[in-house]
């Protein structure tokens, strides 16, 4: 079983996450810009996260024969906070690399006029750039906060083929499919989605443009649950066709529109002088 993970914040995972989601398959991953859990405070701590997301966790992935890939933005969440907004000017120098394959996490968090005004920048900065957008539903109010979503969506230059629109659920699941928008679902242990219901859904919406991810995130979560959907998957009766379309071509497939994708990776010996990892400048 071959695994993309199209939504996975790999920032507060361990060396060990790596080993164990290698070896349940994982070969490919995306990590989303997110909200860190202690507020920012300045633009300059964003510079240091994306430079942290465009080099360092690449490079620590690859030593684990896992290629990682990036989409860079201002989350919904710190759109509201004056101290970040500025960071909005900084974001098309760092959509111009390599390896960022999308903007995103963007979309609403309590669905606030900051928000509203951050999600139309952004879109448009994803349709000047080219590239397709990761949208970000609220935890709460979720269908009022897809259907705004959508609404954002049809305003702008950027296609609804060319979005993600990710923690889907029950209630919101059709709607977006309706869009004619990407499906993403985040499978956790207590919140949004599980296993089971992970599988009910693609029984009956089908597997078509429908990415599954872990997102694995710094609160109780499980890099390994994409294995985990898959393998209910075909205890369920679906082929490992459907499998693969789930858990790598539609990944593939979306992301691809960056026209980024760097699929080969060969992993390396990260060890020097008994340390763990290669120290700056060797």
């Amino acid at each position: 079983m071959r695994i993309f993970d199209p939504h996975i914040h790999m920032t507060s995972r361990t060396t060990d996450d790596y080993e164990a989601m290698y070896a349940a398959g994982v070969r490919a991953l995306v990590e989303p810009s997110f909200w860190l859990g202690q507020p920012r405070t300045s633009p300059d701590s964003f510079r240091d996260y994306f430079d942290a997301l465009l080099g360092w966790e690449p490079f620590r992935a690859a030593q684990y024969g896992i290629a990682h890939h990036c989409t860079i933005a201002l989350n919904p969440k710190e759109a509201n906070d004056p101290r970040c907004r500025p960071v909005l000017d900084e974001l098309p120098r760092y959509l111009v690399k390599d390896r960022v394959v999308a903007v995103g996490e963007i979309g609403y968090d309590s669905m606030t006029p900051a928000e509203d005004t951050a999600l139309a920048t952004q879109l448009q900065l994803a349709a000047d750039h080219g590239l397709p957008a990761l949208v970000h539903t609220p935890h709460r109010d979720k269908l009022a906060g897809l259907r705004r979503t959508l609404d954002a969506v049809r305003e702008s230059a950027l296609p609804t083929e060319r979005v993600l629109v990710d923690h889907l659920n029950e209630t919101t699941v059709k709607e977006a499919k309706d869009s004619g928008a990407w499906l993403g679902f985040s499978v956790y242990p207590d919140t949004k989605m599980d296993e089971a219901r992970m599988v009910a859904l693609l029984r009956e919406y089908g597997p078509e443009q429908v990415l599954v991810n872990s997102a694995a995130d710094w609160g109780r979560s499980d890099p390994l649950k994409t294995r985990k959907v898959g393998d209910l998957m075909l205890a369920e009766g679906f082929t490992d066709d459907d499998v693969d379309r789930v858990l790598w071509r539609n990944p593939v497939a979306f992301y691809g529109l960056s026209g980024r994708l760097e699929l080969d990776v060969a992993a390396g010996d990260a060890t020097h002088e008994g340390n763990s990892i290669l120290r700056g400048g060797e």
